[in-house]
């Protein structure tokens, strides 16, 4: 297992996480199995905003004796109870109900991130905050029993409020290539937009836990999928680690055998996971933009080209630590010889060589 960094919080995450929702259809006993066999296979981030009530004793009774190896992601204002189904608020005390029994049902007294739950309009976080929910988490946090605060959203405009509180150390986010690119449910906000917010979260040091990778499955499926053709799930997990601030994907499973299924990301080889039929629907907005795909690779001068790009688009959105990483690369920008290669195989038609000339100038000026 691949391990990222939050820098705001110091956790090593695992680059696979798990959703939650889908266990409860395996049953209890292939539940607590799925899970055990996954911890033991290196995964140590958990989503626990599912659909129904029962998943949380599953999870309890995997990992009880194991708590300190997992990091759960715990949501202020989704609602459970014994035999509910989830549902949304912003009433406080109703997400304190849900909140306490959560915490019996996982057999824990403390929750590692305490997430301000499903914000997608302004109108939401005014509510959140009037009805005194935020008040009731940082309360929690500040008795210690939350240890860190996290945001749930599909909105950049509305995520981006949240954010300038300098509250939020972790940003559960859905990226895929359908929404990114403007088709789906959750596709809010242009491509620029969605990438600003990630490249954001990426100069602050602030996480990403990426839901909804496969786009509830449509990406796989050549009949549901906007490209007119199935990806599979390692294109759209490579897809999503490569965006600026991710740290790890939540994927759901069903089964031991959808789990392995999904494990196999972790030693597939790169064209297993390469995800460029995408570009055959690149918005206009995105056109000419490196999306850090690496389909050019490999380059001849022996340039990382989508690292590079990377550390570009960081460092002039204010990530100072960005400068320092590029300047560690063992080959810059400007050993860039021109030839072409990257310019011809770019699927999304960005002229790399005449880009590796202006990050060479501004790297050399900082």
């Amino acid at each position: 297992m691949e391990y990222r960094i939050n820098r705001r919080t110091g956790d090593q995450i695992s680059v696979i996480g798990l959703g939650s929702s889908s266990i409860g259809e395996a049953g209890r006993r292939e539940g607590v199995a799925l899970l055990r066999m996954a911890l033991e296979r290196g995964v140590n981030y958990y989503d626990l905003a599912t659909a129904e009530s029962d998943n949380f004793p599953t999870f309890g009774e995997a990992f009880a004796g194991a708590r300190d190896r997992v990091r759960y992601q715990i949501h202020f204002g989704a609602c459970y109870g014994d035999g509910k189904s989830y549902s949304w608020t912003t009433d406080r005390k109703a997400a304190e109900r849900s909140v306490a029994w959560q915490l019996k049902a996982l057999g824990t007294d403390y929750i590692d991130y305490g997430f301000i739950h499903c914000l997608d309009e302004a109108s939401d976080w005014e509510q959140y905050r009037k009805n005194g929910v935020l008040d009731y988490l940082l309360g929690l946090k500040e008795r210690g029993i939350v240890r860190h605060i996290g945001l749930s959203s599909h909105t950049p405009s509305t995520a981006w409020q949240v954010l300038d509180t300098g509250l939020v150390d972790m940003l559960m986010f859905s990226i895929n290539p359908a929404y990114d690119y403007q088709h789906g449910e959750f596709a809010n906000g242009s491509a620029s937009e969605r990438m600003e917010l990630y490249r954001r979260c990426e100069a602050e040091g602030i996480g990403i836990s990426v839901m909804k990778p496969f786009a509830g499955g449509q990406l796989l499926d050549d009949k549901t999928s906007p490209f007119g053709q199935a990806l599979t799930e390692y294109q759209c997990i490579q897809y999503a680690l490569d965006k600026p601030g991710v740290l790890t994907v939540l994927p759901g499973v069903r089964s031991r055998a959808d789990l392995e299924r999904v494990l196999g990301f972790v030693d597939a080889p790169a064209e297993a996971r390469d995800y460029s039929a995408i570009s055959a629907l690149t918005p206009r907005d995105m056109d000419g933009t490196c999306v850090y795909c690496n389909h050019c690779q490999p380059c001849p001068a022996g340039l990382d080209v989508g690292l590079i790009n990377k550390y570009y688009d960081l460092a002039l959105a204010g990530d100072a630590l960005a400068v320092e990483h590029y300047r560690s690369l063992s080959v810059g920008a400007e050993s860039c010889v021109r030839c072409g290669h990257c310019d011809r195989r770019c699927p999304f038609h960005v002229h790399q060589s005449e880009r590796m000339e202006e990050i060479a100038r501004y790297f050399a000026q900082v």
